[in-house]
């Protein structure tokens, strides 16, 4: 690990040690497949829709790079579909888990190193392609925009899947008093049931001004909005509502980044 690390970034590591004890047997847990496999797609849903990018492209031996990565699902996915695979998250105790895991279900080949994505240490132009997955809420945006740029290849890809909130909303109606103080406690439990959400102390969802140091990043730039109600009223539990949500999301175009919860994104990086 790097040394200087930030105030935050040292609450970050303390927050996920005891979140990895507490997940200890995740090393024993099997990777879904069905989002690389099941020919039936779930297009209402961002994290599948982040998926339908990655596949279409051929990743058979190209390089590819998971940050945040967790317990090492998606890294996993990605070494499935016949990528070269890093992957990196900045709680050391998250990686032995991941590679462990990895071992047991035959994907040792994955390389977990422990670092944070403000401060990499892979070599300039290494990887053909970086998938964010509900990651850049916890880091430093620019610095580690700045640092996928240099890892990336030329023509190099970006794909994410990440919470995302316009500021109105968040400042004028989720931080106002009546949600706040007297909604949001009933939303939650109706949202998350008995599971406590997993939030550290410095994650936020990314405004449009975060989101627009992801754009300035890539040359080129696709965005899919999600979840102007799913994950605020209503849980994701429910397909029906997801796909009425998706569709009215849809009709509204790039208007959506105004309403959506999520976003969807895929670009090729800037590298001049």
């Amino acid at each position: 690990m790097p040394g200087d690390l930030t105030p935050r970034q040292q609450r970050e590591i303390d927050y996920h040690r005891g979140y990895a004890a507490a997940k200890v047997t995740e090393k024993l847990t099997p990777v879904n497949f069905d989002v690389i496999e099941d020919v039936k797609r779930r297009r209402h849903n961002a994290f599948w829709s982040a998926y339908d990018r990655l596949l279409a492209h051929d990743l058979k031996g190209k390089r590819a790079l998971a940050p945040g990565c967790g317990f090492g699902e998606d890294a996993i996915r990605l070494a499935r579909l016949g990528a070269e695979v890093d992957a990196f998250d900045i709680s050391t105790d998250i990686i032995e888990i991941a590679r462990r895991r990895c071992a047991a279900f035959g994907y040792a080949g994955v390389n977990f190193q422990a670092m944070p994505s403000e401060a990499l240490t892979y070599p300039d132009n290494s990887f053909d392609l970086v998938l964010f997955i509900d990651i850049l809420h916890h880091v430093d945006i620019p610095r580690t925009m700045a640092e996928m740029r240099r890892v990336l290849k030329p023509g190099g890809i970006i794909v994410g899947n990440e919470l995302y909130t316009h500021s109105f909303v968040q400042k004028r109606i989720r931080e106002s008093w009546i949600v706040d103080k007297a909604l949001y406690g009933a939303m939650k439990t109706f949202i998350y049931g008995d599971d406590q959400p997993y939030i550290t102390e410095d994650e936020h969802k990314i405004d449009e001004a975060e989101f627009a140091v992801v754009e300035a990043a890539c040359a080129s730039f696709e965005t899919q909005w999600f979840n102007a109600f799913v994950g605020r009223l209503v849980p994701d539990r429910l397909p029906l509502v997801a796909e009425l949500d998706r569709a009215l999301l849809s009709l509204l175009g790039n208007a959506g980044r105004f309403t959506a919860g999520r976003v969807v994104f895929e670009g090729v990086v800037r590298k001049a």
